[in-house]
């Protein structure tokens, strides 16, 4: 009885305090359940603007585009810029046929900031597209933590806990409804529309492909997909990686909005997904070669998940890695797809009259150990060359002299203007616009920007000429490189230049005046690791 007692008074206190901590473990994170709404100004001036009758006088014919994104490709990844390990002789042939770009810089480390940026012309900072769009957050405690402490997260590092959105806030979350895609234009313009491949601009109602611009869709609204089904297909070569992103890649599957549609209408794609890309690419323009159109092939090529047919697997017979093996196959498969798009063109007979535009989204992400973007630092969500500088090229027979070389900085911003120019498209005159028209600037040997800025959170980076500041608010760093020099990012010279960091501070600060706050909040961020150097990076 003595015992049984002790035992209930031992027990009752451990009950209580097991009951505390469950109630705290489960106890609901507050949400903020924030609406975001588009600009109001602009959005009516969207409207005025798209509504107006077309009031060009040109009587010349109106150029096809193509636009044709990799996803995740590294600048030395491909042979276009020296790269010894994966053969792109379709990549290398279409640069040479109009202006290779030795240094094409995309806006944002990271795919749906980066994309908001194409499409629009705009640094997608100004309207607040700065940040991944979210589907999922912590909606516990014992969410929270155990992502925060218990989960192998990697580089990844969770932020400290706010108020997280709630399903309806995280629903208004994407590309804003008040912003005018190249799409947009094109169809005011006349043209038939399409993407075909990865959106990741916002997956709910008014966000949408067809919603912005594109009269057709083949494709997938999340940051990833399997490029074929996972049902033990002897063609299809899969590897996994052990970080917490690839299992969560593997995990979802083909599900939700990582499911392939065809415009809004769920479909069983059994083939290998960038060949499929590449078909429906071939039909549309066969479909379409009559007419002008404007086609975006937003490949998810060679993002994870690391699947690829055996056909091009046993192009690499002696690269021993398994890893890089199946890497740099997914690559020898992209460069296919974008010759059959260039191939089909051009038996059509449309090369005079079509604009080619090709780059990737970001760096390569080495976080996969598939590549390292040597030479250059960093890679994918770090503003170092590795994460921002890309393969960047555009093709148009008899408008660009083939095997040109244009050597100093562009951007992907200037593909909105490319094409703006190319169709004779005015542009509306509420908001700023960040690009300008490749084609001209090429032509007549001009320089396409004295600046160029990102900006993710804390950490932000401005390049002036040949000079670079990188900064990093969370880790109070910042670094100053000379890139005529060191394209590399080996030799900090912020302490022996202090008034051209002062220069570049004062810059950055001046176009930050232009931006607003992130319309949501980042969940993460990502830690990397330069020898003693700690550089984060909000995503």
């Amino acid at each position: 009885m003595a015992i049984s007692k002790k035992i209930k008074k031992i027990g009752l206190p451990i009950l209580i305090v097991l009951i505390i901590i469950s109630a705290f473990l489960f106890w609901p994170i507050n949400t903020d359940g924030t609406l975001i709404k588009a600009d109001a100004k602009l959005a009516e001036g969207k409207t005025a603007f798209l509504s107006k009758k077309d009031t060009s006088k040109t009587s010349k014919k109106k150029p096809n585009i193509i636009i044709l994104l990799a996803d995740d490709l590294g600048k030395y990844d491909i042979s276009l810029y020296g790269g010894k390990s994966t053969p792109t002789p379709q990549i290398d042939s279409l640069a040479a046929s109009g202006v290779t770009f030795t240094d094409g810089y995309v806006s944002s480390s990271i795919c749906s900031p980066s994309r908001a940026g194409l499409l629009t012309g705009r640094y997608q900072e100004r309207f607040g597209h700065e940040y991944q769009p979210g589907d999922r957050y912590p909606k516990n405690n014992l969410e929270y933590y155990a992502f925060k402490y218990l989960m192998n997260t990697n580089n990844w590092k969770l932020n400290d806990k706010i108020e997280y959105p709630n399903e309806a806030s995280i629903a208004t979350q994407g590309l804003p409804l008040s912003e005018i895609t190249f799409a947009d234009l094109a169809k005011k313009q006349g043209y038939n529309t399409a993407i075909i491949g990865k959106w990741h601009l916002g997956h709910n109602k008014g966000f949408f492909p067809l919603d912005r611009g594109f009269d057709y869709h083949y494709g997938f609204y999340q940051a990833f997909s399997l490029f074929a089904p996972e049902d033990d297909n002897p063609d299809i070569i899969n590897h996994h990686h052990k970080d917490f992103t690839d299992k969560m890649i593997w995990g979802n599957g083909r599900v939700g909005i990582g499911q392939i549609r065809r415009d809004t209408t769920i479909i069983k794609d059994k083939a290998y997904l960038t060949e499929t890309f590449a078909d429906e690419a071939e039909a549309f323009i066969d479909k379409n070669k009559t007419k002008p159109f404007l086609l975006y092939v937003p490949f998810n090529a060679p993002h994870t998940p690391f699947q690829v047919r055996k056909k091009y697997y046993d192009r690499f017979p002696n690269v021993k890695d398994e890893n890089k093996r199946v890497y740099f196959a997914m690559i020898s498969a992209l460069d296919d797809a974008i010759g059959r798009i260039v191939a089909k063109v051009k038996k059509e007979g449309l090369e005079e009259n079509t604009l080619i535009i090709f780059a990737s989204d970001n760096g390569g992400a080495d976080y996969t150990f598939a590549t390292t973007n040597a030479p250059l630092k960093g890679g994918k969500f770090s503003h170092f060359e590795g994460g921002i500088n890309v393969p960047f090229a555009l093709s148009w027979k008899g408008k660009i002299k083939p095997h040109t070389v244009y050597k100093t900085p562009v951007s992907s911003l200037d593909i909105f203007s490319t094409i703006a120019a190319a169709i004779h498209s005015d542009l509306p005159k509420d908001r700023v616009y960040d690009g300008v028209d490749l084609i001209s600037t090429v032509n007549n040997n001009k320089e396409a920007h004295k600046n160029l800025y990102w900006r993710s959170g804390d950490a932000k980076a401005i390049r002036s000429g040949d000079w670079k500041l990188i900064i990093s608010g969370k880790t109070h760093q910042q670094w100053l490189y000379n890139l005529a020099s060191d394209k590399s990012e080996k030799t900090d010279l912020a302490q022996k230049n202090p008034s051209k960091v002062k220069e570049l501070q004062t810059a950055l600060q001046n176009w930050e005046k232009g931006l607003i706050k992130p319309l949501w909040p980042n969940l993460t961020y990502y830690e990397f690791n330069f020898g003693t150097q700690k550089y984060f990076v909000d995503l």
